[in-house]
């Protein structure tokens, strides 16, 4: 997704109880139709022994070693072996702690050694990843190393897993592995997804805002909205992570504010609480009107996600922003939020105005968190 990119003198500073009128926003965007991200594909009933789809994918019926997460493990591993026994499957499997802190060199070696002693082709048996989001990258790195890159599929059993998809490599996505997410964990997937909907999909957006609730209480199984919501997801072609500008919103403070805060945050909740920032920053530029940004907060909560963290502010938000630019090989370019459902690139973010915004946000959640029903 290419944002369009420009330029804005910051808003004056301050701390109103309530937004100022608002400037004309950007009309947001239709979200874009296409075909499923390439290699993505959406299947029901993965493990079901009738259903082919796994052992046929990536490669050719054979060997394949599994790599799994281990709490994925304990609660699907027997149906896992049953389904790839009642294919005629060969397979070693290798369970790997599912925390942060198995994105190791480590973790990649030791995914490779086993590789080398299972004895795979280089072509003709590719690994299966099944876990979140840090397993498959680990996993995927262990596969790009060895012999030269080795095929390999991604089975996501979290939301983030399943929005996070990057390519290459071949993903099959089955929502019933969401059934047993802490609700917690649930909400921070949740978050991803409206990640997706806030750059990029208005009508996602709209939809969760009417039945984000039933899909966080039912852990995305919610007759007649839990799989569309997944697969506009899976299909958001326009997201899609290869896109080099989109897929860097809500990653503007939350990998400092991730980092520092670990483990008290989730991943999804400090990408929240960084999308919560931006959406004020774009509220007093007037990209986003006041009934706007009033939604998009509310929703945050109704899907029982922080819009804020102390530890956010207390950090140099402007030390945080020189973070990301540094790891973004110096580009000053970043994503904001353009209405709902699109966004623009901007390249004057200054520590003074995020300090505002900052005291915004604090003052807006003081009041929030004193009428808390009207978030239900």
């Amino acid at each position: 997704m290419n944002l369009p990119r420009t330029q804005h003198s910051p808003a004056p500073l301050g701390c109103p109880p309530a937004p100022a009128a608002p400037a004309a926003p950007a009309a947001p965007a239709a979200a874009p139709r296409g075909p499923a991200r390439p290699g993505l594909r959406f299947v029901p009933g993965l493990l079901d022994p009738g259903n082919p789809a796994l052992a046929l994918a990536g490669g050719p019926p054979g060997r394949r070693l599994v790599v799994v997460d281990a709490r994925v493990h304990e609660l699907h591993g027997h149906r896992l072996h049953h389904y790839l026994d009642a294919r005629g499957v060969d397979h070693e499997t290798l369970v790997l702690p599912g925390h942060e802190q198995v994105k190791t060199m480590d973790a990649v070696f030791q995914v490779a050694d086993r590789m080398d002693s299972f004895g795979i082709s280089r072509r003709g048996a590719p690994v299966l990843a099944v876990g979140g989001g840090m397993l498959a990258e680990v996993v995927g790195l262990a596969c790009t190393l060895y012999r030269r890159s080795t095929p390999f599929v991604r089975v996501p059993t979290t939301l983030h897993g399943l929005v996070a998809h990057r390519p290459g490599g071949e993903t099959l996505v089955d929502p019933a592995f969401l059934v047993t997410l802490g609700r917690r964990h649930v909400a921070s997937g949740l978050a991803e997804v409206l990640k997706v909907a806030l750059i990029a999909d208005a009508e996602l957006f709209a939809l969760l805002e009417r039945r984000g609730r039933d899909l966080l209480d039912t852990r995305c199984q919610a007759a007649g909205i839990g799989a569309a919501v997944l697969a506009r997801v899976v299909h958001a072609a326009a997201f899609d992570c290869g896109a080099a500008d989109g897929r860097h919103y809500g990653h503007i403070f939350s990998p400092t504010l991730e980092t520092r805060a670990l483990p008290e945050l989730l991943h999804g909740e400090a990408v929240c609480v960084d999308m919560a920032l931006s959406t004020v920053v774009a509220r007093r530029r007037g990209l986003v009107d006041a009934e706007q940004a009033e939604r998009i907060l509310r929703l945050m909560r109704r899907l029982e996600l922080p819009v804020r963290h102390p530890l956010l502010e207390s950090i140099t938000l402007g030390g945080a922003l020189a973070d990301t630019v540094r790891r973004r090989d110096g580009r000053r370019w970043l994503p904001l939020p353009s209405g709902i459902g699109a966004g623009v690139l901007v390249d004057d973010l200054d520590g003074r105005e995020l300090v505002g915004a900052a005291g915004w946000l604090r003052a807006w959640s003081a009041v929030a968190d004193a009428a808390p029903t009207l978030d239900g």
